[in-house]
């Protein structure tokens, strides 16, 4: 018996019917997520160490570190904590701290930011110190500094000994959370503030940026993966 076949009449396909037309496959949803970023920021001391780790970061692997260099020396230690891995961004945090008897401070500061962005790494530095970012979460400071002067006004606003406890790791990992919880404290504010030092003093050589805090710019960065 002879196998039998399909005919499809001509009026069938010169009309399109809509069971002659091929199916088209299926497209399967395919996962595009976007792995979180890997952010390395090599820190001079424990304070700004401690302060970067208590970010509330989900959309993001932060990995701070305590090189205890600053300079040229914290910008050559990244190669030692980089060990091979790939990040998507390096930042490197340090002062100033400006001290007379140290011959070729303004040299190696300079230097140090220069050569941070030559290797492709961002800089999150202070002139004088560190200090200057929480002053700025409660005012507006355009003046000359040294860093005793920060210590001071914030021992004054925590009513504790700064230049005794300000280093200590309970006041380290206390930080973050003691400005986000202070209602006389705000952050917005102290990043408007730092940006607009940083404008004032932009065009001038690193060392005489005074008072500047990038800080504000590696600050932004992790609230962009952080819990809201």
């Amino acid at each position: 018996m002879p196998k039998r076949t399909r005919t499809i009449k001509d009026s069938d396909q010169k009309g399109n019917k809509p069971w002659l037309r091929r199916q088209k496959p299926y497209a399967y949803a395919v996962n595009t997520r976007e792995k979180n970023p890997t952010i390395l920021i090599v820190c001079e001391g424990q304070t700004e160490e401690q302060y970067f780790k208590s970010f509330p970061v989900l959309a993001a692997t932060i990995q701070p570190v305590q090189a205890g260099r600053s300079k040229t020396a914290l910008v050559d230690a990244v190669a030692q904590y980089k060990r091979g891995q790939h990040f998507d961004e390096i930042w490197c945090v340090f002062d100033f701290d400006v001290d007379a008897a140290t011959a070729g401070q303004a040299q190696d500061f300079n230097r140090a930011i220069k050569k941070a962005r030559d290797l492709g790494y961002h800089c999150a530095y202070s002139n004088d110190s560190f200090e200057l970012w929480p002053v700025l979460h409660y005012q507006y400071t355009d003046q000359q500094q040294h860093r005793e002067y920060y210590c001071q006004f914030l021992g004054r606003r925590w009513n504790i000994n700064y230049a005794r406890e300000g280093k200590t790791l309970r006041i380290a990992r206390g930080l973050y959370m003691r400005l986000a919880e202070d209602p006389g404290a705000s952050q917005a504010k102290a990043i408007d503030r730092a940006a607009k030092l940083l404008e004032s003093h932009d065009t001038k050589p690193f060392h005489l940026q005074n008072p500047v805090t990038t800080v504000f710019q590696l600050v932004e960065q992790l609230n962009k993966h952080c819990r809201k």
